[in-house]
């Protein structure tokens, strides 16, 4: 037996609060999309994506998900992860495909989406992830990371560039997401 398309699921929050009635939200989802988010935890290891399907529950984020869980063939797990991407570590960083970057710090998480930048802020930008580390694909982001860290010069050019965002936010690195 093949593995079905699409998958209705429940969500949920899992945040963390003292007293949260959150409401649950039946989605009905193509199946990639949510062994996509078990794959950050599993990698394509086609027994943990097999034994996840048939728990029925996944916890990912602040999200839970929960479906009527079923006996996979693992053959057909394998065929479907087979289908998605690997990492490419030497694939060359192209920042005019680069949608997203997100400045990270010690304590620090902004992300900022393209077209949210005006075009000179994120020329500037572009223009300090001239030589970018792949890191790796992120399934859930569906976009290859690639990381640049920031010199103290840098962080400054950073920062004349990016004044209304980032003003004092103690930073070390760009995450730049690139989608295939």
């Amino acid at each position: 037996m093949g593995l079905p398309q699409i998958i209705r699921v429940e969500l949920s929050s899992e945040s963390a609060e003292y007293i949260s009635v959150t409401q649950v939200v039946v989605r009905e989802i193509p199946l990639v999309e949510l062994v996509e988010q078990m794959l950050g935890t599993t990698g394509k290891d086609a027994a943990r994506v097999r034994d996840i399907l048939r728990r029925g529950s996944l916890v990912s984020g602040a999200s839970r998900f929960r479906w009527e869980g079923w006996d996979a063939e693992i053959e057909s797990v394998a065929a479907l992860l087979a289908n998605l991407p690997d990492a490419e570590p030497t694939r060359a960083f192209l920042p005019e495909r680069c949608g997203r970057a997100v400045l990270r710090g010690p304590h620090a998480r902004i992300e900022l989406a393209r077209e949210a930048v005006d075009a000179r802020s994120w020329a500037a930008l572009m223009a300090l992830a001239r030589d970018p580390h792949y890191i790796e694909y992120s399934y859930r982001e569906r976009a290859d990371l690639y990381r640049v860290k920031l010199s103290p010069q840098a962080l400054e050019n950073l920062r004349a560039a990016l004044r209304n965002q980032i003003r004092a936010a103690a930073l070390d690195a760009i995450d730049l997401l690139v989608e295939r």
